[in-house]
């Protein structure tokens, strides 16, 4: 299995975004050297946080890195244009030398959709719509493309990404009806942080049967993310954690149409939080009964110091990454 983190790139607007910044990349240094296999970003706009955009901080990144892969863990595709879309994350791919992962999400804020033009019931739509279109333009083909969007007729991309066929597209979800979207669009389904082993294994369930009914292989990534904390003992490490996030998950429930969650059942059940030896049995109990292949983890959140971050990442990679990812390729 592999282990990567989530690079918390928000800030209190009432501290310089340059001193994050300086963290991130302190974050991404200490995650390459301690070997995570990627490190992902997230996407918003008009947030209450200076939430730094991923695209730019990626290029960013692959500047700063050199082994590690760089990846979104979602973009908010229906927001943006295509076109641009494939040509900015061919640049992506290019400039970090084939180290891109894309995750895609359709997105779940009003807001944020009304401020681009992009009516609620497109964004479906159009994500739907731009994961085809992204691997014809990667691969090479010429297409005509139209839709809410905008409409080019022969289209086709001169700056061609590293990887064949372009970077790696993960569709995020959360609802089945998008665990559904996801396996017919033949992509990997990006977990997100919330749901319990049961419905985890019920939801997969559902995954494997469509994209069998649709004659996709079983055959791919299972990337899983998840918020993490560890510690000597479970009660410590929830201790620790457990601030953070109702002040992280206060936030989001403030944003239109987030949903608050009962932290203390979702410590124990969803997150990855205990001793090393938790956290070990739980990762190869999600490997073996899930089929989970990578779990991008969160270690820093709103509120949370550096020190605390650093050390995360410093005791997963000492203490977790050894005992779980022995022969998985970096």
């Amino acid at each position: 299995m592999r282990i990567s983190c989530f690079l918390s790139a928000q800030f209190d607007p009432s501290v310089p975004a340059t001193a994050g910044i300086d963290d991130v990349l302190a974050q991404a240094a200490v995650a390459e050297a301690a070997g995570f296999h990627a490190v992902y970003l997230g996407h918003h706009y008009l947030a209450r946080s200076a939430f730094v955009q991923p695209v730019p901080l990626a290029g960013y990144l692959a500047q700063a890195t050199s082994r590690v892969r760089i990846g979104f863990g979602v973009l908010l595709a229906p927001l943006l244009n295509p076109i641009a879309l494939a040509e900015e994350l061919a640049t992506l791919d290019v400039l970090s030398r084939g180290r891109l992962t894309v995750g895609l999400g359709a997105g779940y804020r009003k807001r944020e959709t009304a401020a681009f033009g992009v009516a609620w019931e497109d964004r479906l739509r159009r994500l739907t719509d731009y994961v085809p279109l992204l691997r014809a333009l990667w691969s090479g083909a010429t297409v005509d493309a139209h839709g809410s969007w905008g409409e080019v007729p022969g289209a086709s991309l001169a700056l061609r990404p590293v990887q064949p066929g372009g970077p790696p597209l993960w569709i995020g979800a959360f609802a089945e009806p998008a665990v559904r979207r996801a396996a017919r669009l033949d992509t990997p389904w990006l977990i997100g942080p919330k749901g319990d082993d049961a419905e985890l294994a019920r939801l997969l369930g559902v995954y494997r049967d469509v994209l069998a009914e649709h004659g996709h292989s079983p055959e791919r990534e299972y990337p899983m993310s998840r918020e993490a904390c560890i510690g000597d003992s479970y009660a410590g490490a929830a201790a620790a954690v457990r601030p953070h996030l109702r002040r992280q998950y206060a936030g989001y429930k403030s944003w239109d149409d987030a949903q608050a969650i009962d932290v203390d059942r979702y410590l124990a059940e969803d997150c990855l939080v205990g001793s090393a030896d938790e956290i070990v049995a739980k990762l190869r109990r999600w490997e073996t009964e899930l089929g989970i292949t990578e779990v991008s983890l969160r270690h820093q959140f709103v509120g949370a110091g550096q020190d605390e971050a650093m050390e995360q990442l410093a005791r997963f990679g000492a203490e977790i990454i050894p005992r779980v990812s022995e022969g998985a390729p970096r």
